[in-house]
């Protein structure tokens, strides 16, 4: 996908409700006050024994770095907000609202726009060494605890 495409793609989640169960569904997640879907990814690194890990990386970083740089133009500067201590907080078994429980797992910090009443989430995640990279993009009502 390209930029304007992924900007497209959170135009209309900006531009949706939210379902009041949590739903999972080709690389998009819903729930009680979010979106978040994957615009981008990687090849899993099981097969190459993670030999173009470094290329993938570099391909979906810049992909991360024109979108920001893009909602940026749009909202203005973006909020860095830092995930670990909100991993540590969740692994401690403290409540932590979807999505940012979710979020804290697969990646250390977010990029964020408050526009509006809801916030516009970006970042790049990973399951484990050998998931693929994905550019994740999404919209909450939910505020970053």
């Amino acid at each position: 996908m390209t930029t304007a495409e992924h900007l497209d793609a959170i135009d209309r989640l900006r531009a949706e409700g939210f379902p009041t169960e949590p739903v999972w569904s080709g690389g998009r997640s819903s729930g009680p006050g979010f979106h978040l879907v994957q615009v981008s990814w990687t090849e899993d690194f099981r097969d190459d024994g993670g030999a173009g890990r470094a290329e993938a990386a570099d391909q979906i970083n810049a992909e991360y770095g024109a979108l920001t740089q893009a909602l940026t133009d749009r909202w203005g500067p973006a909020q860095v907000f830092a995930l670990v201590s909100l991993r540590d907080r969740v692994f401690g078994g403290e409540g932590i609202p979807a999505p940012w429980a979710g979020l804290s797992e697969a990646t250390g910090h977010v990029h964020l726009w408050r526009v509006e009443e809801r916030w516009l989430v970006a970042c790049v995640t990973q399951g484990d060494g050998d998931d693929p990279y994905v550019l994740t993009a999404g919209v909450t009502v939910v505020d970053p605890p």
